[in-house]
């Protein structure tokens, strides 16, 4: 394959992480490619295991409809999760009160608290309450911790349902950092669970601030249920900067965007 082509190929994968699809007619068009050359680097990117070939395109893989276990989630992009974590944790104040998801990324920012004055975290997560507890019993943390109560959801290692809204209700967080499956500039941030979806929803009506950690697999996927638009989100931390083509949407919707590798 010529460098050319190449850089063809990383073309058609930025606009599946962009879109969540591409159609062949629209890449013959912007490529200046026949046709059957679209066909062949989607067929040679379908071997790749990249995409998945439809009828008159492409769509990005989403390998499974049903989430992951919590611990299945926690070795995939390992790296990258732990350092949109302490990009996030530098977002937090001292005397700051937090919500903090299930999410295996969002758990990576309690490491990076550690030196945080009068903190208070509420959190959904048995994973995140168990890491809190370890510190504050070292003499690591010394702000307060809340758990979120409602029914336990043992593959996941997290709390939802009914229960679990109502108590949200009680508090006021100056900021929620949550995780999610999918996102894209039209379709907002998505969810696998729509219980899930409904106690982060329920967190970020009772925070001032809403920040999204999500590393850059997430970009492109819808899944089953909608949490929100993406104008309801204040900052994304990520750990590649924000694609060229969502910059000027990103700006008008007020999102702040915080590459980990700034």
């Amino acid at each position: 394959m010529s460098l050319i082509g190449e850089e063809r190929k990383n073309f058609i994968l930025n606009q599946l992480n962009l879109e969540g699809k591409v159609k062949t007619n629209d890449l013959v068009e912007r490529l200046e490619v026949s046709s059957e050359t679209i066909r062949r680097y989607l067929e040679e990117l379908e071997d790749e295991n990249k995409l998945k070939r439809v009828y008159g395109g492409a769509v990005k893989i989403n390998l499974s409809r049903d989430e992951p276990s919590h611990l299945k989630r926690e070795v995939l992009y390992a790296d990258e999760k732990r350092k949109i974590g302490r990009s996030a944790a530098t977002i937090v104040e001292d005397n700051d009160v937090i919500f903090i998801d299930d999410g295996t990324t969002t758990l990576h920012i309690i490491d990076y608290l550690l030196n945080k004055k009068n903190l208070t975290v509420l959190t959904i997560s048995i994973p995140a309450l168990y890491l809190l507890i370890d510190y504050k019993n070292k003499g690591l943390f010394s702000g307060d911790i809340f758990m979120i109560g409602g029914k336990v959801n043992a593959m996941h290692s997290r709390v939802a349902g009914l229960l679990a809204e109502k108590m949200v209700e009680n508090f006021n967080a100056d900021k929620a950092f949550l995780s999610v499956d999918g996102m894209m500039l039209d379709k907002g941030i998505t969810g696998f669970e729509e219980s899930k979806g409904q106690l982060t929803q329920q967190l970020m009506k009772f925070s001032k601030q809403n920040i999204v950690l999500c590393d850059h697999s997430k970009f492109g996927l819808v899944q089953f249920y909608k949490i929100a638009d993406l104008k309801e989100i204040d900052i994304i931390v990520s750990d590649v900067p924000a694609p060229k083509e969502w910059q000027l949407d990103l700006k008008k919707k007020g999102v702040i965007w915080i590459s980990s590798t700034d």
